[in-house]
């Protein structure tokens, strides 16, 4: 089904969640080495986070304004973070069953929270029943063609003789070009899909054929065509957004000027402008708004980490966030101060105690989501460059009537600037929705070091 991509994706503020470490809410299906709540992370241990430890935490998500849920896999597999799928039609056990899942999934859309899946289909886990068919009876499997196999027995050690993911041996890479195997992942997109999901974030993605996605698009908008589907990309995705494949793309470029802007100070202002520009550009039609934009996943490092701990600049990149073009995500604990470097470090366990949350970082993201809300503009507005010089970055969106121009100030130094008389309309007064402070016609409006204004006019 070619189109365009679903109505509510516009007012989308996603929140991410690894659910092996957002919160324990049934201790009974526990794996039997579980670690107590918030020890250092591995590769390889688990703390017992499950289905239920989110439902029991939907009032939080709720109080601080998401109003989608973008889940890492849920389904039976043997690590902590579920990339290996052994069954797709399972919830993995640890987890829950499909009776938590249903539960989740009304207690969100009664909350209108939506609820994203994540679709691991490029690789399977060694203990999958396909592969272990092929271990079994080798040549004679009627599953062999489903993998790349290149000589039997087959071994993991020291080399995997059949293609894996990332040279893992136990993340075996599936056979998309094999019909049977196509129709098989189909056949589990269709069911979750029918369980009434809102989306799917599609996994390394571009180790598929374009033809795969084209015909899994139709297949799942057809069930479902306010379905979102969102593709892991760390490069510019434009070949998949044409409308008949993806809705929208995870915006790690974006993310990497984010950080050579923010963070590393590479660029000036200008420079920044230009380039997000490109970006803008390479998204084809009005697919910029259907962007999920993050400054961090289970991927990357904490950017709060990145940033060295400077909870000011933070505060001003993620205000970028939530104003510019796309759609804002939320990596579970950035918004109460969670730190770490890159995976596993940055798959910590949720901070739930209070004297360990930076509540001061938590009203800022509720602030911002807020402001988000109220302002049309800033969900589906036009965007125009004000000013870009050095340290400082300022540009307008509009919608109708609702007018916001943004100031942003990576520096520590404050400076002075004057915004173009055409902004200001000759009779109108400028609010700042973070101050309150009220700007009189052609004042010269005084931006501090490490700070943020949101002006509507």
């Amino acid at each position: 089904m070619r189109g365009s991509f679903p109505n509510w994706i516009k007012n989308a503020i996603f929140y991410e969640i690894f659910p092996e470490r957002f919160f324990n809410g049934d201790p009974n299906n526990d794996p039997n080495n579980v670690e107590p709540w918030g020890g250092i992370p591995t590769r390889d241990n688990f703390f017992g986070g499950d289905l239920q430890g989110i439902i029991n935490k939907l009032d939080y998500l709720e109080t601080l304004g998401i109003n989608a849920i973008y889940l890492t896999p849920i389904f039976a597999a043997n690590t902590n973070h579920k990339y290996d799928v052994i069954d797709y039609y399972k919830i993995d056990p640890h987890f829950g069953d499909i009776n938590i899942f249903r539960l989740l999934l009304k207690e969100a859309h009664d909350k209108g929270i939506r609820i994203i899946l994540d679709a691991v289909f490029n690789h399977v886990g060694e203990n999958f029943w396909a592969f272990q068919d092929v271990v079994k009876y080798g040549k004679d499997s009627k599953y062999f063609n489903w993998f790349y196999i290149k000589s039997f027995p087959i071994t993991k050690t020291p080399k995997p003789n059949y293609e894996t993911y990332e040279n893992a041996y136990y993340l075996v890479k599936l056979n998309t070009n094999n019909p049977e195997v196509r129709q098989y992942l189909y056949n589990v997109a269709k069911y979750w899909t029918s369980e009434g999901i809102d989306g799917w974030r599609l996994d390394v993605p571009y180790l598929i054929s374009h033809d795969f996605w084209k015909d899994f698009r139709r297949i799942v908008k057809e069930i479902n065509p306010e379905l979102y589907i969102v593709g892991e990309c760390w490069n510019v995705a434009t070949d998949w957004l044409h409308g008949d494949e993806w809705d929208g793309a995870m915006n790690y470029p974006l993310r990497n000027l984010i950080i050579d802007f923010f963070i590393n100070k590479e660029i000036d202002a200008s420079i920044f402008d230009q380039k997000l520009k490109d970006l803008r550009i390479a998204c084809p039609g009005e697919t910029v708004y259907a962007m999920l934009n993050l400054l961090g996943s289970h991927d990357t490092p904490r950017f709060l980490t990145l940033c060295k701990g400077n909870k000011e600049l933070f505060k001003v990149a993620v205000a970028f966030l939530f104003t510019y073009v796309g759609v804002p995500m939320i990596y579970y604990g950035d918004e109460i101060g969670m730190t770490g470097e890159n995976d596993p470090d940055c798959r910590r366990c949720m901070i739930w105690d209070p004297a360990l949350q930076d509540h001061e970082l938590f009203e800022w993201h509720r602030k911002l989501i807020s402001i988000r809300k109220t302002h049309s503009a800033l969900r589906q507005g036009s965007f125009q460059k004000v000013y870009a010089l050095g340290d400082i970055y300022s540009f307008e969106r509009q919608y109708d009537t609702d007018r916001i121009v943004i100031i942003l100030n990576r520096g520590a130094t404050t400076e002075m600037i004057r915004l173009p008389n055409e902004i200001w309309y000759g009779k109108y007064k400028i609010r700042d929705e973070i101050s309150g402070e009220v700007y009189e016609k052609q004042k010269p409006i005084e931006v501090e070091g490490y700070s943020v204004k949101i002006l509507v006019v």
